[in-house]
C-alpha cells in the first residue's frame, strides 16, 4: 500500500487541472452516501468526526472504493494544530485490497477549493475581478489560487477576526506575487467585492445579505453543522441556491439552517454541483444576479444570483484515482492478497 504524504500531493496538484478533474468525477458514475456526522463531547468546544465513503458504479471498469476519515476541533489552533485533520484511504474495487492513504489533511485543502472554484466557474460572473476571502486558515491559500485560476482576479482582501492573522498571511502571499491585502472592514470589502468566499468555523452570520451587489457569487464553504453560519438568512433569500449535494439541505451549514427557519423553501435551491456540471445554466452569473456557491454546506449566490453548498465525498474520489494510476501506483494482485 503506497502512503502519500502532503508534500507529494503538493507537487502533483494544480489548478485548473484538479478543477477540470473534479468536473469529470461529478459527472461520472460514482455512488456517494450520505457521510457519517458524530459529535465528540469534549470540555469546552466538542470535537466532530466525519466518515465520508465513495465508490464507482458498476459501469465503471476496475472501479475504486474511497473514505476519508475527518476530524474536526475547533479549539486547535490555540495549540498550534490544523481544525481540520484526516486521511483518505482509497481501496481497490473488485477485492477491496487497501492501495493508498493520503494525506486527508491536505487532500481535503486541495480538493474543498477546486470544487468552490469550479462552482465558481459556473456561476460567477465572466469579469470577476476582486475577491474577498473571509478567513485567514489553513484553506483560505488555496482558494485564493482556485478561484483566480477561473477568474481575472486581480484584487483579493483579506479578512480574519484576528487582524494580525491576516496581515501574516497577506504578506505571505503577497512575496510570492498574489494580488492580497489585509482589510478590517468586512462590510466595505463586501460591498465592493465581485466574488466572496467563506472559509471559517463561525456559529453566526459574518457576511450579510445587504452588503452584497448584483451579480456577486458568494462562497460558503466552512459551515457543516446546524450550529454553524457564515451568511445571514437575507444572503441566502436573495440569492440563486445551488448545494453539492441533496445532503446539504439537512445535514448543517447555511442553506440547512437556512430551510430549517423557513428562511427558504426547498424549491429556493436550484439544484446542485452535478447538476450544474451535467447541464450548466445558459451563462454565468450575469450583471442582475446574486450568485452563493459553497463547500462543506452548499455554494450560494446572491441579489438574484445563485448560491452553491457542496459536501465531501463525491469530490474525494476520481481524481485521486487518476493520479495514483498515472504516478504509476500498482493494482494489488489477488495472489498477494492475505
Amino acid at each position: 500500500m503506497r502512503v502519500v504524504s502532503a508534500a507529494e500531493i503538493d507537487r502533483t496538484l494544480t489548478f485548473p487541472a484538479l478543477i477540470d478533474a473534479l468536473s469529470e468525477a461529478f459527472r461520472g458514475d460514482l455512488v456517494t452516501p450520505v457521510r457519517h456526522h458524530h459529535e465528540i463531547e469534549r470540555p469546552g468546544a466538542h470535537g466532530t468526526l466525519l466518515l465520508m465513503p465513495a465508490w464507482t458504479g458498476p459501469a465503471t471498469q476496475d472501479g475504486f472504493v474511497g473514505v476519508k476519515i475527518v476530524s474536526v476541533f475547533p479549539e486547535n489552533g490555540a495549540k498550534n494544530l490544523p481544525s481540520v485533520m484526516g486521511s483518505y484511504l482509497l481501496m481497490d474495487g473488485v477485492t477491496g485490497a487497501p492501495v493508498a492513504v493520503l494525506d486527508g489533511t491536505r487532500l481535503t485543502a486541495w480538493r474543498t477549493a477546486a470544487a468552490s472554484a469550479l462552482a465558481a466557474r459556473h456561476l460567477a460572473r465572466e469579469d470577476a475581478s476582486r475577491m474577498v476571502m473571509v478567513g485567514a486558515g489553513a484553506l483560505a491559500p488555496f482558494l485564493i489560487r482556485a478561484h483566480m485560476s477561473q477568474r481575472p482576479i486581480r484584487e483579493v482582501a483579506l479578512w480574519n477576526h484576528t487582524p494580525l492573522r491576516a496581515e501574516s498571511l497577506a504578506a505571505e502571499l503577497a512575496r510570492e506575487g498574489l494580488p492580497v491585502t489585509a482589510v478590517t472592514d468586512l462590510e466595505a470589502a463586501v460591498r465592493g467585492a465581485d466574488l466572496v468566499s467563506c472559509a471559517t468555523l463561525s456559529t453566526a452570520p459574518i457576511v450579510k445579505g445587504a452588503w452584497l451587489k448584483d451579480g456577486a457569487h458568494l462562497d460558503l464553504v466552512g459551515a457543516f453543522n446546524l450550529k454553524m453560519r457564515e451568511a445571514d438568512d437575507e444572503a441566502l433569500r436573495r440569492a440563486q441556491v445551488y448545494v453539492d449535494t441533496e445532503a446539504a439541505k439537512s445535514e448543517g451549514g447555511d442553506v440547512a439552517v437556512a430551510l430549517h427557519r423557513g428562511a427558504i423553501t426547498d424549491d429556493h435551491v436550484r439544484g446542485t454541483l452535478t447538476d450544474l456540471c451535467r447541464s450548466p445554466p445558459p451563462g454565468p452569473g450575469g450583471r442582475h444576479r446574486l450568485q452563493i456557491g459553497g463547500h462543506r454546506a452548499g455554494r450560494p449566490s446572491c441579489g438574484d444570483g445563485g448560491v452553491a453548498l457542496p459536501s465531501e465525498n463525491v469530490v474525494e474520489y476520481l481524481p485521486w484515482i487518476t493520479w495514483l494510476r498515472s504516478a504509476g501506483s500498482p493494482r494489488p494482485k489477488p495472489s498477494t492478497l492475505p
